[in-house]
């Protein structure tokens, strides 16, 4: 977009993946467009919009190529998808996806629970899509980012070394991913724990390689770990709308970060997101209208704005 606004922090939204592979509802595909469109006109910059697994096992993502083919004609919006393995990968790409991600989940007994695959496994998955990849011209490769699932902990294996997470990462990047990002899927992480990894990680592969983090807000630790994550100097933030979303493969893992919160809580500090909060309360309103009956989250539209609120994104247009 030539007149897209300046950006402080990249609000990626993962809803239209992360929430819906988490619900029994199956949303129709016209109102999957409409969310994606609406976002995308409030000025969400990136969307998860689907992932490619097989359809018996996530019916509720069955018709992500038909969605990405939607999302990439919406000018300047980055389309995300997430890859299970090589097969997805292949999908993905003849898809023309902006972007791959493909989870690895540091706790092996999640890996093997929710990707059958152990971490040996999966890095040759990895290798497999790093080539596929490099094979193509130069201007139609995707992005791809290497997620560490589980980073903070799990809901199999309880406590999940950080030695071990740094580790895999080292090992995503040398198997040929662009970047790694950080994920907290069971809603375990506490702000000094992420501090301290995303230290950790950029000590072994550098600032450039991990700019982004996935937070869970099932213990209320979300927004705050936001905080200590942006205090460390990530950009990158994923969020679902109406705190839709978890992990259907480890129990107990619920609560995406509010984007709606999210983008107030930036905006009100002074951030710039390029998001138009109350055009993002509107796309809450096709959302729910798509899924009667689904609990969605988030205070901030609830209470709606504070009397004299200017966001951040407004104030460099005055």
């Amino acid at each position: 977009m030539t007149n897209a606004p300046k950006r402080d922090v990249l609000v990626s939204e993962v809803g239209p993946r992360d929430g819906l592979q988490s619900i029994q509802a199956i949303m129709p595909l016209a109102a999957k467009k409409a969310w994606v469109t609406a976002a995308a006109a409030a000025g969400v910059p990136e969307i998860e919009v689907g992932s490619f697994v097989p359809a018996h096992i996530l019916p509720q993502l069955a018709d992500t190529a038909e969605l990405v083919a939607h999302a990439l004609t919406i000018a300047g919006l980055s389309v995300a998808v997430l890859v299970p393995n090589f097969k997805g990968a292949q999908a993905a790409v003849a898809s023309g996806a902006h972007k791959l991600t493909l989870p690895l989940s540091v706790s092996e007994t999640h890996s093997l629970r929710n990707l059958r695959r152990n971490h040996a496994q999966m890095l040759d998955e990895v290798r497999q899509i790093a080539a596929l990849i490099k094979s193509l011209p130069a201007g139609q490769r995707p992005h791809f980012e290497g997620s560490l699932s589980t980073a903070f902990g799990c809901t199999l294996e309880g406590v999940v070394p950080e030695q071990r997470v740094v580790e895999l990462a080292v090992a995503l990047m040398e198997a040929g991913c662009d970047e790694v990002g950080l994920s907290d899927t069971t809603g375990y992480a506490n702000p000094a724990q992420v501090k301290r990894l995303i230290k950790s990680i950029w000590s072994a592969v550098g600032r450039d390689q991990l700019s982004g983090i996935h937070l869970h807000n099932t213990r209320g630790q979300g927004l705050a770990n936001v905080v200590a994550a942006l205090d460390m100097g990530l950009t990158t933030i994923d969020a679902s709308l109406g705190g839709l979303g978890g992990c259907p493969f480890a129990p107990g893992a619920s609560g995406n970060i509010v984007t709606e919160d999210l983008v107030f809580m930036l905006e009100a500090m002074g951030l710039r997101t390029g998001i138009d909060l109350d055009a993002l309360f509107a796309v809450r309103e096709i959302v729910s209208a798509a899924l009667p009956g689904e609990p969605l989250y988030g205070m901030t539209p609830l209470a709606g704005l504070p009397l004299g609120f200017v966001p951040a994104t407004t104030k460099q247009h005055q």
